[in-house]
């Protein structure tokens, strides 16, 4: 019996040393993995599931519902008749651009193994508008909608920017970095046309 057990751990002892030995050489080759390998692209996908942190995730999990939310407005302007070009036309614009970014960003979230939705308990997010603001902007009708919908949007949108300001200096991932900071530029400047548009109804 003595004689297998130390003939077993013998083994063991061979095979942790073989399995050292392999995880040294393939560490070693690591930084040279993506030069001319076909495994490029799993490579670079390994690089892209690591190389993220918590700020990441927590930004693409909040402002992926919060990006869901300003689509739901912008359909509720879509469908009312008698809303002013310029406030239909932005509709338009903030649904086409925050669509693809709420596909890109579920993306990221299953790439680096995170929950897509975010924990319960952990639903503060700036700027989101309550069911009875909805229930309001539902009910509006024309002028009285397009500035409803205005007031509620420059809300919607500075609390989208303060969540990619802090992505932009908290996050780790070069993608949802750069996302973040499009998010504020293209948002500060809708604002804007926001403020104003309101100001001419």
């Amino acid at each position: 019996m003595k004689k297998i057990l130390s003939l077993s751990a013998a083994t063991a002892a061979a095979v942790i040393a073989l399995a050292g030995c392999s995880t040294g050489s393939s560490g070693g080759s690591m930084p040279g993995m993506d030069h001319g390998s076909p495994g490029t692209s799993s490579g670079s996908a390994a690089a892209a599931a690591v190389d993220h942190n918590a700020a990441d995730t927590m930004f693409a999990q909040m402002m992926i519902p919060h990006h869901a939310q300003a689509v739901e407005m912008s359909d509720v302007m879509l469908a009312k008749q008698g809303i002013p070009a310029p406030v239909t036309a932005l509709a338009t614009k903030i649904k086409a651009a925050q669509g693809p970014e709420i596909e890109k960003m579920t993306g990221w979230l299953t790439s680096w193994n995170e929950p897509t939705t975010m924990p319960s308990g952990r639903h503060s997010m700036d700027g989101m508008m309550g069911e009875d603001d909805m229930k309001r902007l539902d009910a509006a009708h024309g002028t009285e909608a397009a500035k409803l919908f205005l007031t509620q949007m420059i809300a919607h949108h500075e609390g989208a920017v303060m969540m990619a300001k802090t992505e932009s200096t908290d996050g780790k991932n070069p993608d949802a970095v750069q996302l973040s900071k499009d998010i504020s530029t293209a948002q500060e400047a809708e604002i804007q046309k926001m403020k104003d548009l309101l100001a001419t109804l």
